[in-house]
């Protein structure tokens, strides 16, 4: 009879090294992998049950370290890490390859006239805002409202960038025209995502010590959340959209080249980023050398 797993597994960090390259690639790769869109609500409510139960020291009937792995990677890939509620199916880093692909591809393709721009452009600030949404750093929630002006403030500031850099293109060689999408795209990230995160920047994201033990909010983690989180969005669009403005790129190549762009740009930056306690806020310094001296760098979530 095979021994029952043991439960010192720490599965609250990935299986993968976070302080390496490598390690985050392996751990993304796993996270955003598209085939994870088509698991089924009972597959997710069956990992969901095996990472709470083993959160608590029960251990199902026969389970493998593997199983309670790919359990974890399944349950990462629909659960948001800071609330724990099922994230919006379109607005999960596992659905980003095949809805890049169909927005992105549209994109490059109807960009001559001004309404083909403008409703492309709102449909692609739309789903970016979905899962800016959806990948948010914190657990504190957003009323309606909020959610609502964060929508229209960047979904219109985007879409009016985009469009005022796609008009460029009647000025402009056709090549360099090509171009232009990728540089509206990479513009509008950088408004939608602060927008869309923009409760984040006002009241800040929790951050704790290296055992999570939480701290408080800080407005300068957020900052430096958001920024990399920008960095990755636009490094991440630009495989796809530099070759297919260079070349007649396939929708294959295209696709690969998502597949692998997504987790890679991921794993530029750990999820769970730290900075130095001296970069805080002025006043949640002194609580944090009060209450917690020992404590040189705080944690948090940086969102994706």
């Amino acid at each position: 009879m095979a021994a029952e797993l043991s439960t010192s597994i720490n599965i609250k960090e990935p299986r993968w090294d976070q302080s390496t390259f490598v390690g985050r690639a392996k751990h993304f790769f796993t996270v955003t992998d598209p085939r994870n869109v088509l698991l089924t609500n009972e597959q997710l409510a069956h990992a969901h049950k095996i990472i709470t139960d083993y959160r608590q020291g029960i251990v199902s009937p026969g389970l493998t370290e593997d199983e309670l792995w790919r359990a974890k990677y399944v349950f990462d890939s629909a659960f948001h890490p800071d609330t724990g509620e099922k994230m919006i199916l379109i607005g999960r880093m596992s659905a980003q390859v095949p809805m890049n692909m169909t927005i992105t591809g549209c994109m490059m393709t109807f960009y001559k006239t001004t309404p083909a721009v403008l409703f492309w452009q709102w449909i692609n600030q739309s789903f970016n805002a979905i899962v800016n949404y959806t990948n948010r750093s914190g657990d504190a929630p957003i009323t309606v409202g909020q959610l609502g002006t964060a929508y229209v403030s960047a979904t219109t500031g985007a879409v009016a960038t985009a469009l005022g850099l796609n008009s460029l293109t009647k000025h402009i060689s056709p090549l360099i025209g090509r171009f232009v999408p990728f540089a509206a795209v990479a513009a509008a990230n950088c408004i939608n995502i602060p927008l869309m995160r923009q409760r984040e920047l006002q009241h800040g994201i929790p951050i704790t010590d290296e055992n999570d033990n939480r701290l408080g909010e800080s407005t300068k983690a957020a900052q430096q959340a958001i920024s990399q989180v920008v960095v990755s969005r636009i490094l991440m669009a630009s495989p796809g959209m530099v070759l297919a403005a260079l070349y007649a790129l396939s929708m294959f190549l295209f696709f690969f080249s998502l597949v692998f762009a997504t987790p890679l740009c991921c794993a530029l930056f750990p999820q769970k980023s730290s900075m130095s306690v001296s970069r805080l806020e002025p006043e949640l310094q002194e609580k944090i050398r009060a209450n917690h001296p020992g404590v040189e760098r705080v944690y948090f979530n940086k969102g994706l």
